[in-house]
């Protein structure tokens, strides 16, 4: 059984607070697609999607990036097309709120997964070497197989990015698909 999780592609993640730009906006219709395709298929989706409390000053992220997916606020937004394809699968559809970099960090994650037999996971998302790269670290050691969708995630940081996607593979032994080609994965 395979999931897919869809990594903090929110409004302040591509053009908000904390955007990672265009390379954000550029895979909004690969996300979109990844997601229906799941969704329809009858895969397990979750929305992983960043949260923080206004200026809290226990919060490591803090004082590393500025205030960011604050709880209320439309910058949590699922951006562009992947909220319309939420909004249309609401009830197959998993939103989980995170606090970390990583989806499997203070949530039920694991849980919800071995619960329903999913041993492959799928990622999406941004940012490709934070919070894709953390999730994508937790889900090795904890023994899942993994996929990263290299046409649908993304980083503020060109070189960041393509060392994360050659770390996926090379390190956690995941597929890296969505590239033009297999040379490219071990930048």
């Amino acid at each position: 059984m395979k999931a897919l999780v869809v990594i903090d592609y929110t409004y302040d993640f591509v053009e908000g607070r904390l955007p990672v730009g265009e390379p954000g906006i550029a895979i909004e219709g690969r996300i979109s697609e990844l997601t229906a395709e799941f969704v329809q298929n009858g895969d397990y989706v979750v929305m992983a999607v960043d949260v923080h409390d206004e200026n809290d000053p226990y919060h490591p992220e803090t004082k590393l990036f500025p205030p960011h997916n604050i709880r209320g606020t439309a910058g949590r937004d699922l951006y562009g097309k992947l909220h319309d394809v939420y909004q249309a699968h609401r009830d197959r559809i998993v939103w989980m709120d995170k606090t970390r970099y990583s989806s499997f960090a203070g949530t039920d994650l694991e849980l919800k997964l071995r619960e329903r037999g999913i041993t492959e996971l799928h990622l999406v998302g941004v940012c490709t070497d934070i919070c894709v790269l953390h999730t994508a670290v937790d889900a090795y050691n904890k023994g899942f197989h993994i996929t990263v969708h290299a046409d649908a995630v993304a980083s503020f940081n060109p070189a960041g990015h393509d060392w994360a996607l050659g770390h996926f593979a090379g390190s956690l032994g995941a597929r890296v698909v969505g590239m033009e080609s297999p040379e490219e994965i071990k930048k």
